[in-house]
């Protein structure tokens, strides 16, 4: 079963209250009785000196001041004579000096002390418990020699005594259940306020081993709760920054593993993209190559038409490789770009002059849309690698209306090319991944002009550099594919 602390600090605190006021209760009922008989010989005593004082006074006032004496000390006095039968002073005659003859059965408490008194000496004295035979009670009395003549006996009721001490435990015993019952009250309040901090510190640790490091403990005081407060809010603090900081660690990691996983995807992939690509036109190359050497055409048109396949093939296969490794250089961060401004509008016209008779052959119609000199800041070589890339893939992919529109406008602070052709427009879905090495939407229609997959591949690796925008849209009849270059 658990305990809270504050129960447990009640119980406590509250059974030792219990127990000292228990433990009083028993010495009160053990030795109250006896202190205070002890105290009644030193009363007694002290009385019995003031006496001997009082008798060497005037004797017009020892009566009053023995009586007030009794009053005061609740003594009952008796002065008598050596002859013990002529008393001189007792608490119902109150007269010095009265000269009476009393019976020995009328000085119950006298008559046993007798023979004690007849052998002391003045100023001597001596205590006895004696019981009345007439009234059944117990008596301390103190004897004494007052001088050579007369005897003085001081008694106090031990009946009195004793109601005292039951007075006093019966006091003690209701005072010790208020103390009880208020200290149990107080105990409980204070508990509560002695252990809230404990509580709070508590439920703050409990955050913290659940990592959660935004509750602080509010620091009030310079004690050991305090010192304890300040303590858990500097580990939380230190904690959350190291966690924080692992966190952080981890994440990378994970990214570095995941990019690790990435470039080793993408690494099986381009092996085998590059496989694929290289082994139908090696095949081509070898076949024809023996079909030469085993001269399986003797007649020169068709031994020229071998040569043209191998020539062809092996143009792809340099197109690839140089891909490739326009691709690999820009990728490995180790190419550097030489910028310089020129002219952007003059860059499109002189593309678009090379590709003039290709252009013709196929029937293309080419709109050109400039806004007049522009120039830019770039990497001439590679932008034109890149105009030179999209107008090639239109070419490729133009359908039978044979429309290729390129322009050049300003856009902002940028200066945004594109170009357009005619045709199916690209799958939502294949959008984003025209991009990719290797990636091409229609397989077959790429064989069938030898496109290799990585143009558009090289145009991204090259934006990129250039830290400028980049992409591809369907438009109605067609698609556009646009990049952007810094104005100069």
């Amino acid at each position: 079963m658990k305990v809270s602390v504050r129960t447990r600090l009640f119980l406590s605190v509250t059974s030792l209250i219990i127990f000292f006021v228990a433990a009083t209760l028993l010495v009160n009922s053990l030795f109250l009785g006896k202190f205070y008989v002890w105290h009644k010989r030193v009363v007694l005593l002290e009385s019995r000196d003031r006496i001997a004082e009082i008798y060497k006074g005037d004797p017009a006032n020892i009566s009053l001041e023995l009586e007030n004496l009794e009053s005061n000390k609740g003594l009952n006095i008796y002065i008598i004579g050596s002859d013990f039968y002529e008393l001189k002073y007792n608490s119902t005659i109150r007269i010095i000096d009265a000269r009476r003859r009393i019976p020995g059965d009328r000085l119950p408490l006298v008559n046993p002390v007798q023979n004690d008194l007849q052998d002391l000496a003045v100023g001597d004295y001596f205590t006895n418990v004696i019981t009345d035979p007439r009234l059944e009670t117990k008596f301390l009395v103190l004897a004494s020699r007052i001088n050579n003549r007369e005897f003085l006996v001081l008694s106090t009721p031990i009946a009195a005594i004793n109601e005292s001490v039951g007075i006093a435990n019966r006091f003690l015993l209701l005072t010790g259940i208020v103390t009880a019952i208020l200290g149990g009250i107080a105990v409980y309040l204070f508990a509560g306020r002695f252990t809230r901090p404990i509580l709070d510190l508590s439920d703050i640790a409990r955050r913290m081993s659940a990592l959660d490091f935004s509750t602080k403990y509010p620091v009030k005081s310079d004690d050991e709760i305090g010192q304890l407060g300040h303590s858990i809010n500097s580990l939380s603090d230190q904690l959350d920054k190291a966690i924080s900081e692992l966190q952080e660690a981890n994440d990378k990691l994970r990214e570095d593993i995941e990019r690790e996983r990435m470039i080793d995807k993408m690494r099986k992939d381009f092996i085998s993209s590059v496989s694929h690509e290289l082994k139908t036109p090696i095949a081509l190359i070898q076949g024809y190559a023996e079909g030469l050497k085993l001269n399986v055409n003797e007649d020169e048109e068709n031994r020229n038409f071998y040569c043209d396949v191998i020539m062809d093939e092996t143009g792809k296969m340099n197109t690839l490789v140089k891909d490739l490794l326009d691709l690999s250089q820009i990728e490995s961060g180790y190419f550097k770009l030489e910028k310089c401004d020129f002219d952007i509008s003059l860059l499109v016209d002189r593309v678009l002059e090379k590709h003039q008779p290709v252009l013709q052959e196929k029937g293309i119609n080419i709109e050109v849309d400039n806004s007049g000199r522009m120039v830019v800041n770039a990497d001439k070589v590679r932008i034109e690698q890149v105009l030179v890339n999209y107008l090639n893939n239109a070419i490729n992919h133009i359908d039978e209306s044979g429309i290729i529109r390129v322009s050049a406008a300003g856009h902002g602070d940028k200066v945004r090319v594109s170009v357009f052709n005619s045709g199916r427009p690209i799958p939502e879905e294949a959008l984003d991944k025209v991009w990719s090495s290797f990636y091409k939407v229609d397989k077959a229609r790429t064989r069938a002009y030898g496109g290799t997959g990585l143009g558009l591949s090289v145009v991204k690796a090259i934006m990129e550099l250039h830290n400028n925008s980049f992409g591809v849209a369907n438009r109605d009849e067609g698609v556009v594919f646009w990049f952007e270059v810094d104005t100069a």
